[in-house]
């Protein structure tokens, strides 16, 4: 980060020279470790800070940022930080490490991006008694001034930077979560990367797995360890794509399951199920599982999602089972950091003796199995998802951004998955390919957006790719050594 305040465009450069490398240093996994200690490691502010203090006077707040022409904000109140809980104003790290991305995976300018971190305070009891700690040393406020804040701070950055501005929600509690993106989502430009960014790369990963397998997701059966925004994210994207296929919305529904620190998410169970939770809260099986263990030997589940962030609960028991049940296991553990991941990719290949399909939310290395079999583990990474989604966006002047235009982005992933990258395990495309990868994601994305009357930039081009790659930001260096063989013959030593 001290090469991209000295020197920004080489920053990038170095970044998309050896992304696959560097991309767990800039996000997943070390960005989790950065939030932790952000106040300790703090140099400057990289993104705008804005407290429930600044109440009534937020859009002189946010004219102090110096850019005048903001097109995407990456926003974040601290409270979810990946599996980490509630880091307050540390979480401003995440903001930071997306953005990065946006201008790395996708090319969109860094000017053009604003990080922010909305601060009502933290219930971090540790973080209140850290001498460090940057944000207001106060329980977190949970008042209709809560609400009201976030309400002036969406019209305060539309009403400086347009309607069109993209606002993209990260990392808040899972009810804020829910909550703001129906409200919102009609009235401003703006996703959930959690719900809607997560839901897109899980997809992405079934259906990739669909041509290993030659199952079609229609007939998977999904059971998912946590039921919070991610796995509702992803849940509900997979019952869009199997009504795609032509399965009724209410069977889909029925082929996917969720656990939750409560056990199996039921009708009738004696803790509350959420409003959001309830499609997917069935009659009881025959019998009530006490662990996901046993929901797995009951349900016979043909995928398993973790996306709880509690650890190492894909037990090599479950894996097994999952292994004796499919001739093709689908285990995705998706939870970050890699410390909150459900099962290593070691494990995971191990105890399935190499048939499981693999994803992961944090990379792994290279498994090789005694047999001398390798596995190089697909990375469940949104960062395949939202840089291109975001970049369709811009150039396409949107005004709303529909689940569709998820469903179409995982699609377009998992076209891009070749022969020999499956063949090594993978689920995913390398992440070297990153740029290339989200192109054409904003090229489909772009052209849904125009077919559907989505899209408020106009003319419409006529040729998708081409355009989008003429907007990109390039961090190529531009040579001032003229080709000496193009001089005049006549010219001066």
């Amino acid at each position: 980060m001290g090469i991209q305040e000295r020197n920004e465009k080489l920053f990038y450069r170095v970044l998309q020279d050896d992304i696959e490398r560097l991309l767990p240093v800039v996000y997943t996994p070390t960005v989790g470790l950065a939030c932790t200690q952000y106040g300790h490691i703090f140099r400057r502010p990289k993104g705008l800070f804005i407290s429930i203090s600044d109440r009534g006077h937020i859009r002189s707040v946010v004219n102090n940022w110096p850019e005048n022409d903001v097109k995407a904000v990456v926003v974040t109140d601290g409270e979810r930080i990946l599996g980490l809980g509630d880091l307050g104003v540390y979480g401003m790290g995440i903001p930071v490490g997306k953005l990065c991305l946006y201008t790395a995976c996708a090319g969109i300018h860094p000017h053009k991006c604003l990080p922010v971190c909305i601060d009502v305070g933290t219930d971090n009891t540790s973080l209140l008694k850290d001498p460090f700690y940057m944000g207001l040393y106060q329980k977190r406020d949970r008042s209709p001034a809560y609400d009201d804040l976030i309400d002036e701070f969406m019209e305060a950055i539309t009403d400086r930077y347009g309607q069109n501005t993209l606002i993209q929600f990260e990392d808040f509690g899972n009810h804020n979560a829910f909550r703001f993106l129906r409200k919102y989502r009609e009235k401003y430009c703006t996703f959930n990367d959690d719900i809607q960014g997560t839901a897109a790369v899980a997809l992405a990963g079934l259906l990739a797995a669909q041509k290993a397998t030659g199952k079609p997701i229609a007939e998977h059966k999904v059971l998912f360890l946590g039921a919070g925004e991610a796995a509702l994210g992803i849940a509900n994207l997979i019952v869009m794509a199997m009504v795609e296929n032509g399965v009724p919305v209410e069977d889909a529904r029925r082929r996917i399951w969720m656990y939750d620190k409560h056990g199996l998410v039921r009708q009738g169970r004696e803790e509350k199920v959420d409003s959001n939770q309830e499609p997917f809260a069935h009659p009881a099986p025959d019998s009530i599982p006490h662990s996901f263990e046993e929901a797995v030997t009951l349900l016979k589940p043909s995928a398993i999602i973790g996306v709880a962030g509690a650890g190492r609960l894909f037990t090599p028991s479950v894996l097994q089972k999952m292994a004796a049940i499919n001739d093709r296991p689908i285990i995705f553990a998706l939870s970050n950091p890699t410390a909150k991941a459900e099962c290593t990719a070691e494990e995971a290949y191990t105890l399935t003796e190499g048939r499981c399909l693999f994803a992961s939310g944090s990379p792994f290395d290279v498994v090789t199995l005694p047999d001398g079999r390798s596995f190089k583990a697909g990375q469940g990474n949104n960062a395949y998802i939202f840089p291109g989604v975001a970049l369709a966006v811009i150039l396409s002047s949107v005004r709303h951004i529909s689940d569709r235009v998820f469903l179409e982005a995982a699609k377009a992933l998992s076209e891009q998955l070749s022969p020999p990258d499956l063949a090594q395990g993978r689920l995913y495309p390398p992440l070297s390919h990153i740029r290339e990868v989200s192109v054409c994601i904003a090229v489909r994305v772009m052209e849904f957006l125009y077919a559907n009357g989505m899209a408020f930039h106009y003319p419409e081009p006529p040729e998708k790719e081409p355009y989008v790659r003429s907007k990109v930001w390039t961090s190529q260096y531009d040579s001032f050594v003229p080709d000496v063989y193009q001089w005049p013959r006549n010219a001066p030593s």
